[in-house]
């Protein structure tokens, strides 16, 4: 996790994980029975600040996270503990760098 400061102004670049998580092919039936406690997961890792985004394609063949974290395994480290993955409704993971745009927002005293 980090900046690149490679940007003028109010405006960075943050370093951060685009995972991605592929469904098994039946994972729209067999995800069902772990769907709450999935998104109560993923809503409490947004709630810390560890994922910023997370959302399915509505095909059901990938999830899209973007996570927080130092590096490429601590970002799949994080991902795996995901109930869908224990439970084989995810059938692989990988993550790739992502400079996400930010703005610097000016705080007043």
């Amino acid at each position: 996790m980090g900046t690149m400061n490679d940007m003028q102004g109010d405006v960075t670049i943050e370093l951060v994980w685009l995972v991605e998580a592929t469904y098994a092919p039946d994972a729209a039936q067999t995800r069902m029975p772990f769907r709450t406690e999935h998104l109560a997961g993923i809503e409490a890792r947004k709630e810390a600040g560890i994922y910023l985004e997370a959302g399915a394609f509505v095909d059901v063949s990938a999830s899209l996270i973007l996570v927080r974290a130092i590096d490429e395994g601590e970002a799949i480290r994080i991902v795996s503990d995901d109930v869908y993955l224990r439970n084989g409704v995810w059938v692989e993971i990988r993550a790739r760098a992502f400079g996400r745009v930010t703005r610097t927002v000016a705080t007043t005293v």
